[in-house]
């Protein structure tokens, strides 16, 4: 009976939820749609960059030297941690429509990611169109059948862009990384609409410990990683500031439908904060209304006026 009980109440709380979310989508769906639109045309152009690549000898590069290599085997230790973050990013964005603590609405902070992504993803589009890099990795280097592309048959070749073959096995779309791109705008969110505190340690440290890893395995450039770390953060700032705030579930007139008793209980708590107000003012002597002031400092004229005239009357007939 008890598991049938809180069943009920979840399932009453996820419609509830789905509702408003709806709502919000059918007013927002324009900026959600380009947003995804964008990803299409981010994934196309990094599989365009691909027929321009040319395989070369490997840069000089620090991170190179430092970090030692960890083989074309081990490569899955990156994508593991990515995978991990980006599922568990996932997962917490659609938490308000289980848990009680709902501090922002999916459908609104999925708006704001998708527009730090676009424009970061937008500057990532021109910076490796600009110079194409030899590849580090593996299946980009001399000798790989992968490394060039030959020209595409078809128009179709192009806007399908081989998925996912082509998404896994890309050259040529290095500076910056857009594993860190995705990693970083996640992080960022997470540590500002986020509640609990080692989680947020956590993320930074695997975002750390991803970077790392990239350069181990050879799959970016020392610098595809370093210009990621300042270049979207610097985005995330100035894109957040110039959005609107998001509304905080917490504290404000939550849009989700109340039941019976739960209005009941704010239609109290705005009463008692409105008798609460009222009663200040009248101890700080300051009332809202100024005709009520006026009305009331011509009470206490014609009220002093009546007692000065008493007092005198009493005084005369005393005098007699």
């Amino acid at each position: 009976m008890y598991i049938a009980r809180e069943a009920s109440k979840v399932w009453r709380k996820v419609t509830a939820e789905i509702s408003v979310e709806l709502q919000l989508l059918r007013e927002k769906w324009g900026l959600l749609l380009a947003g995804l639109i964008c990803q299409y045309i981010h994934g196309l152009a990094a599989r365009g960059v691909h027929y321009l690549h040319r395989p070369g000898p490997l840069l000089q590069d620090l991170g190179f030297m430092a970090l030692p290599e960890l083989g074309q085997d081990k490569g899955y230790l990156s994508e593991s941690i990515f995978s991990s973050i980006f599922i568990s990013f996932v997962l917490w964005t659609f938490h308000p429509f289980i848990y009680h603590s709902k501090r922002f609405y999916t459908v609104l902070i999925w708006r704001r990611v998708l527009a730090f992504l676009v424009a970061s993803q937008f500057l990532r589009i021109i910076t490796f169109y600009s110079t194409q890099l030899p590849g580090p990795n593996y299946h980009c280097r001399e000798g790989s059948k992968l490394a060039t592309l030959p020209p595409p048959n078809s128009v179709l070749e192009v806007l399908l862009i081989n998925f996912p073959r082509g998404v896994l096995f890309g050259c040529g779309d290095l500076i910056f990384s857009s594993h860190m791109i995705f990693t970083l705008v996640f992080v960022r969110t997470y540590h500002k609409y986020g509640s609990k505190r080692f989680i947020k340690f956590l993320a930074w440290f695997m975002a750390i410990i991803q970077s790392l890893l990239i350069i181990a395995s050879r799959k970016h450039y020392s610098v595809d990683v370093v210009v990621a770390w300042y270049t979207v953060n610097l985005v995330v700032f100035f894109v957040d500031n110039k959005l609107p705030e998001m509304p905080d579930r917490t504290n404000g007139v939550p849009l989700l439908p109340l039941s019976t008793k739960e209005k009941e209980i704010r239609l109290k708590e705005e009463k008692d904060s409105k008798l609460k107000d009222e009663f200040h003012k009248l101890l700080n002597g300051n009332h809202g209304d100024p005709t009520d002031r006026r009305q009331r400092a011509q009470m206490n004229g014609r009220h002093d006026e009546d007692i000065n005239h008493a007092l005198s009357e009493a005084t005369a007939n005393g005098g007699t």
